[in-house]
């Protein structure tokens, strides 16, 4: 997956993340939650859960576990941030 696709995934799952959770940290830093959340979606759902997917390139299931990801990421953050 190339870096283009990891941008325009982690803007998408930060994005959704963000209307989930109720906070945003802007455009960047939906991008970036989105990334980490992606790394962090793909890390959970094959290692922890053992399912066959993870975030493999630019298709809903990609997206929707990297939101899981971007979700987790940010309620971690706001429990940090209380």
């Amino acid at each position: 997956m190339g870096i283009l696709t990891w941008i325009i995934v982690g803007a998408i799952a930060g994005w959704l993340a963000s209307l989930i959770i109720k906070g945003g940290f802007g455009l960047i830093g939906n991008i970036v939650i989105g990334i980490i959340g992606a790394f962090l979606g793909g890390w959970l759902s094959t290692t922890i859960l053992n399912l066959p997917y993870g975030v493999t390139g630019f298709d809903l299931t990609s997206v929707l576990v990297a939101t899981g990801g971007a979700v987790v990421v940010l309620f971690v953050l706001s429990l940090i941030k209380r």
